[in-house]
């Protein structure tokens, strides 16, 4: 049998399937109403037992994991105490509901309002607040959670979802791969899979159903495919791909740490790109010669007002302290467009075009307060490390010089206070508009460096939506157009005496690494998980080779 899904971390592995089936209605022998008082009494008794696990829980993240996952379980314990939730539950029970009922149509209520939101990230975070409520209807039912530590070896675990705190639980060097029915690609499963290199499909209807355990997977996590029982020949087939794949790992570790020159000696910076500290550690892994993209837009995320100065100023700087003086280009604030993060969005409802509308340094330039913020939390980090600020979505030279200024602000206000900081701290900007591209003389007069974002640049040049199955054959980093714009921006860059990376997917593309390097790119930042291959790449091409039709 051969089932589909969507490829979410890459990888071929083998193993018995180990499936974990969803709990039945865990409320069921708790449906009868003893009393307002006996009921919220319960209700509270859960509560406190929730918050002891989910510190538990925490504490584990932090040893075992980083403070960000960590931080996915500080969430869950605001969901415990929000008033929203806690009102909705008494309300019910003083309908007459038991409480596990009333807690299970609070929890319903609360994961299909996130659902409803028209942003891909706020409805996966529905599994945060589905994951917290299976755990109350679990305490008050009695039950305990399933056993994810004694799972088998060298298994491949099968779920319709994985929630944080399974993720948490689950002995990772156990399990080969894993197969969802659900689940999305900034799910923490996946960023956790990621990470620890284990193979990872989702969206494969019917899995925990269909698949039994025991039976024999193959799980092809490039393409999305799950052999279930395959065939010998297939069998056979997928052997050899697997050991195929260890070679190529093996290979790819002997050049770890060879310095990143073309084949005729030409020198690329070979940087990567990160959101967190679990892309952290492969870029550490696969020896990044620096991050040539990190945004900072999770830190926002899944929370219901701005970071703190404090909170932000920590997570740099412990991103610059583990780099060891490497730099590191941190991208200002990036939302808008698919990053819609509500409190930021209260005030202007929906817009009709997001992608073209109010985002990135624009949102900052007119939201001075938490520009600044971040602005002066990155200004403190600067002494842990080598540090570069980057401003996204620029248009034209004026937002270029009010960032600037509002930079100078934040030096000026940490200098009255005593507060120490990399007073030369370098600046620069994403080039991935047509206008920044074609200004970019200008531009590069007034920062440090370029980075091309190629991902927007292709959209907006092209005028074409790249989840839109229907146009998406238009989307073409080849056309003659996007490396005309690339070769320009690059040019003006090296006659105005700053260098040009590229930190778009196509810089982690190995067929289009040999033309960037053709038009002059002097840096290359890509997925963690990449660098090796690109690295690899780059050993194999010839600078001067012409391959480029214009």
């Amino acid at each position: 049998m051969l089932m589909k899904g969507i490829p979410a971390s890459e990888g071929i592995e083998l193993g018995k399937a180990y499936v974990l089936q969803e709990e039945a209605d865990t409320d069921s022998g708790f449906q009868e109403y003893n009393g307002k008082h006996y009921e919220l009494e319960r209700f509270f008794k859960a509560i406190d037992e929730a918050k002891k696990q989910i510190r538990e829980l925490k504490k584990k993240a932090q040893e075992e994991l980083s403070e960000k996952d960590a931080m996915i379980f500080e969430a869950h314990l605001l969901i415990l105490d929000d008033p929203e939730f806690l009102k909705m539950v008494e309300r019910k029970i003083d309908e007459g509901k038991n409480v596990s009922v009333a807690v299970k149509e609070s929890i319903r209520f609360f994961e299909e309002m996130l659902l409803g939101l028209n942003d891909e990230y706020m409805k996966e975070r529905a599994v945060d607040v589905k994951d917290v409520g299976i755990r109350l209807i679990r305490i008050l039912s009695g039950k305990s959670e399933p056993d994810l530590w004694n799972i088998p070896e060298d298994c491949v675990l099968v779920a319709k979802d994985l929630t944080p705190s399974q993720t948490a639980k689950m002995r990772k060097e156990r399990i080969k791969a894993i197969v969802l029915e659900k689940g999305g690609k900034t799910s923490h499963a996946v960023i956790i899979a990621r990470s620890f290199g284990i193979p990872l499909i989702l969206g494969v209807k019917e899995a925990t159903r269909m698949i039994k355990n025991g039976d024999l997977l193959i799980v092809d996590g490039n393409i999305g495919l799950v052999h279930v029982n395959p065939e010998k020949s297939v069998l056979e087939n997928y052997r050899e791909r697997i050991i195929d794949q260890y070679k190529e790992r093996m290979e790819l570790r002997d050049i770890l740490h060879l310095e990143t020159r073309t084949s005729d000696g030409r020198r690329i910076k070979l940087f990567a790109n990160i959101g967190n500290l679990e892309e952290l550690d492969i870029a550490l892994k696969n020896n990044a010669e620096g991050i040539g993209l990190m945004r900072t837009e999770i830190l926002f995320m899944n929370r219901e007002k701005p970071p703190s100065e404090e909170e932000q100023f920590k997570f740099y700087r412990t991103v610059l302290e583990r780099m060891r003086g490497k730099p590191v280009i941190i991208r200002t604030l990036d939302v808008g467009g698919d990053k819609i993060i509500p409190y930021l969005y209260a005030e202007i409802g929906k817009e009709e075009n997001p992608f073209l509308g109010y985002r990135s340094i624009r949102l900052c330039l007119n939201r001075k307060d938490i520009f600044k913020t971040q602005l002066r939390a990155l200004l403190r980090a600067s002494i842990y490390g080598n540090l570069k600020i980057m401003f996204p979505m620029i248009s034209c030279e004026e937002e270029v010089l009010k960032a600037k200024t509002i930079l100078e602000e934040c030096k000026e206000e940490l200098r009255k206070e005593g507060i120490s900081f990399d007073r030369n701290v370098k600046v620069g900007i994403m080039v991935e508009t047509p206008a920044a591209a074609l200004i970019s003389d200008i531009l590069a007069k007034e920062v440090d460096f370029f980075s091309i974002g190629t991902n927007d640049l292709i959209q907006y040049t092209l005028a074409v939506d790249r989840t839109n199955e229907s146009v998406s054959y238009l989307y073409n980093p080849s056309h003659p157009a996007i490396l005309r714009l690339i070769k320009m921006t690059i040019e003006n860059a090296h006659k105005n005496g700053i260098e040009v990376g590229v930190c778009g997917e196509v810089a982690s593309d190995e067929n289009f690494v040999p033309k960037l390097i053709k038009l002059g790119v002097d840096e290359l930042s890509v997925n963690p998980s990449k660098i090796l291959v690109i690295k690899k790449k780059v050993l194999q091409t010839k600078s001067n080779e012409d391959i480029i039709n214009m």
